[in-house]
């Protein structure tokens, strides 16, 4: 059986961008104290970086940590977008240029998170695609189906998964990969849920009450 080790820095260093967009939202977004989803982050980082590659040998302990880690910042991104909604329905607002850097920082978060989770899913993980296990996929990439298009052997990298997610969070529907699996596509539709309001209505109101 081949192995192909899958490098774990760029997905780590999506989630630290992802802290750095944490931290620059308005304090009236944030959820509980403004230092615990970084600090939190920053923790569930020390497995995910503890080896260069994601090995068919690592301890399944990595993946739930990470699945955790995921979990936490996509829920406290859709929070903070209803939070965000609802100070721009305030009709008495009148910070509309905070507002919508809010928005961009929100709507960047969603998708790199989104491409993290593209990341994990797809064919069980970085784990299991490192070992050659394709039996089930979830994303059709164009090179998968015209093998004549791409290099001998390739695999989809963590930049695939991010383009996908930032095709997905500007169209609001595939423009790259074809998702297969009803997990797949459930994740498709939640972040083309988030990016339409944050872009269709937050956004929108925002320019209204810019000043």
């Amino acid at each position: 059986m081949r192995v192909h080790p899958e490098p774990r820095w760029p997905a780590s260093l999506a989630l630290l961008a992802c802290v750095g967009l944490y931290v620059v939202l308005p304090n009236r977004l944030d959820i509980g104290p403004r230092w615990l989803i970084p600090a939190l982050i920053m923790l569930a980082l020390i497995p995910l970086s503890a080896r260069r590659h994601r090995h068919p040998d690592d301890s399944p302990l990595v993946r739930q940590l990470c699945l955790t880690l995921i979990t936490l910042v996509t829920v406290a991104n859709v929070t903070s977008m209803i939070l965000l909604v609802r100070r721009l329905l305030d009709t008495s607002v009148s910070q509309g240029r905070a507002l919508i850097y809010s928005a961009v920082s929100v709507w960047l978060t969603n998708v790199i998170i989104y491409g993290v989770w593209f990341w994990e899913i797809d064919r069980g993980g970085p784990t299991r695609r490192a070992a050659g296990d394709t039996d089930v996929f979830d994303l059709q990439f164009p090179q998968m189906e015209n093998p004549q298009l791409a290099p001998k052997d390739w695999r989809p990298k963590f930049t695939d998964y991010l383009y996908t997610s930032f095709a997905n969070g500007t169209s609001f529907a595939p423009a790259d990969a074809m998702p297969l699996t009803r997990r797949m596509k459930i994740l498709f539709v939640t972040e083309s849920m988030v990016s339409l309001i944050t872009i269709a209505v937050v956004a929108a109101r925002a320019v209204n009450i810019l000043k």
